[in-house]
């Protein structure tokens, strides 16, 4: 599926890491390890050949869409859009300051590129669906991914719009749903237990996979799944880590809500560029 090989792939990844990092430090708040879970996922949609989009036509209508429904991740979303060149990636690091488009949640109405306001979680699978259908209306052969926090997986309206994506056979609708067992005050598990997930998604009448949403290949095969299915829509559970990349925010697991201190930023820095974890 894509032109450039796994090694490039991890360089751009380690890129958006540290952009991550350096775009939530200079704000003094953010999300970066709920962002830093989902890069490899991102980064194979946007420069694995998976997406097709085009920065310079950001409202093409033949565009595939990625709707970014944990929107507390938004500090990923930028990152990506910025390599990709929707934007300078100098604007990352006005993130979260008064007057910049780079709001603390995606706002579609002032970045390039961002498909959906998001930020209440449990919304942007309905948004998807709506896309969805719009395209299958339309003639169009146009995609469209969500990428949902498993934590966000437990809010009602997640499952009413599972029922009726697999209802409607969205084949044209592909979820990732970002498992890094944690959300904002716990671990899932301990709060709401999701599994058997596979299972339950199944019954809803979708297509379901299981990968380890770190490694590269395994996020490439995933995608060359989904598009091959045909009458359903399909679901990609990405096994992760919160924190990804840097050694002392997955030990802690749980590091929500918080930026990483300046002091701690060189740190990061080397270990995700030696591809510590």
């Amino acid at each position: 599926m894509s032109e450039r090989s796994t090694q490039e792939l991890q360089e751009i990844a380690k890129k958006i890491r540290k952009n991550i990092l350096a775009a939530t430090t200079e704000a003094g708040s953010g999300h970066p390890s709920s962002s830093l879970s989902g890069v490899e996922v991102a980064t194979m949609l946007y420069f694995g050949g998976v997406l097709r989009h085009d920065p310079k036509r950001p409202e093409w209508p033949d565009r595939d869409r990625f709707i970014l429904s944990k929107g507390h991740a938004a500090p990923l979303l930028y990152s990506v859009l910025a390599e990709a060149g929707y934007f300078s990636t100098d604007d990352l690091l006005t993130l979260r300051k008064f007057g910049s488009p780079l709001e603390g949640h995606p706002n579609m109405r002032r970045l390039p590129g961002v498909e959906a306001s998001t930020g209440s979680l449990g919304q942007g699978l309905s948004i998807g669906i709506g896309h969805a259908l719009a395209a299958k209306v339309d003639g169009k052969d146009y995609r469209v991914f969500v990428m949902q926090g498993d934590g966000e997986t437990q809010e009602g309206q997640v499952w009413e719009a599972k029922m009726f994506a697999g209802n409607q056979q969205l084949d044209n609708l592909t979820l990732i749903i970002d498992r890094n067992r944690y959300q904002q005050t716990g671990k899932v598990v301990e709060i709401e237990d999701l599994d058997p997930l596979a299972d339950k998604l199944t019954s809803f009448k979708w297509e379901v996979t299981e990968i380890d949403g770190h490694e590269m290949d395994q996020v490439s095969k995933a995608f060359d799944w989904a598009r091959g299915v045909s009458g359903k829509p399909q679901a990609i559970l990405a096994s992760t880590k919160k924190g990804r990349g840097v050694s002392f925010l997955e030990k802690e697991g749980n590091y929500h809500g918080k930026p990483v201190p300046k002091e701690e930023l060189e740190k990061a820095f080397k270990e995700i560029e030696a591809g510590l974890s």
